[in-house]
């Protein structure tokens, strides 16, 4: 059993307000009515294939159908994973989201015309307020996220990055409401300081976080 999940903005009702709200960038609520599909194959992240005119999520079926993104088929994101070694041991910078309140990567979608490794370093700024300065940049992969807005129509593709750079204060911005420093020596430890602040940690960036500690622990 399959569920659609489109909300009304995305409906042929309200569409238009998501067109006003700037965030819409598909204007029709069929992807069959998509007419660019080969150029949007060739510029992703995961290959994926248009099947009877619909794109086939390339990561499996979701039960979902319909679309709560942007854009049919793959829609790009970027996630920096910004950590700091300071004597008390290694620190993560997270923030709380304004939609969930839970605290994840300071990361978003792949504005249009714009590169991965510039959205990474513009979303970092606009939520965090932390700009370029002695940073170490990796990206560590590029994939599907396991995310609960992805369907079998849409989804998102991330190209993950891990900054080093030293633990300075951050300020929240954007659809951040909060930013702050987290100890990051383990996820299991990560998660409970999290927990015993009375919050909690945004499931879809768990095994971007993952990916992290293996590369930073050389799979320890």
């Amino acid at each position: 059993m399959t569920t659609d999940i489109t909300p009304h903005e995305l409906t042929e009702a309200g569409i238009a307000a998501g067109l006003s709200a700037g965030w819409v960038l598909d204007t029709v609520t069929d992807p069959t009515a998509v007419l660019d599909w080969p150029a949007r194959q060739a510029a992703a992240l995961i290959p994926f294939e248009v099947v009877d005119g619909r794109p086939v999520n390339p990561a499996g079926p979701t039960g979902r159908i319909g679309r709560n993104l942007k854009a049919w088929g793959e829609n790009q994101a970027a996630d920096p994973i910004v950590v700091a070694d300071t004597a008390a041991g290694r620190r993560l910078l997270l923030i709380r989201r304004d939609d969930t309140g839970e605290w994840a990567i300071p990361g978003g979608m792949v504005d249009p015309g714009e590169t991965a490794s510039v959205a990474l370093i513009r979303e970092l700024r606009e939520e965090t307020g932390l700009g370029y300065a002695e940073w170490a940049m990796r990206v560590l992969d590029r994939r599907i996220v396991d995310d609960p807005r992805n369907t079998d129509w849409a989804w998102i593709a991330s190209t993950v990055a891990l900054i080093a750079m030293r633990e300075t204060e951050p300020t929240a911005g954007s659809d951040a409401t909060d930013a702050r420093w987290w100890p990051f020596d383990t996820l299991t430890g990560l998660a409970g300081a999290i927990r015993a602040a009375g919050d909690r940690l945004y499931p879809a960036h768990e095994p971007l976080l993952t990916l992290a500690l293996t590369h930073l622990t050389g799979g320890r």
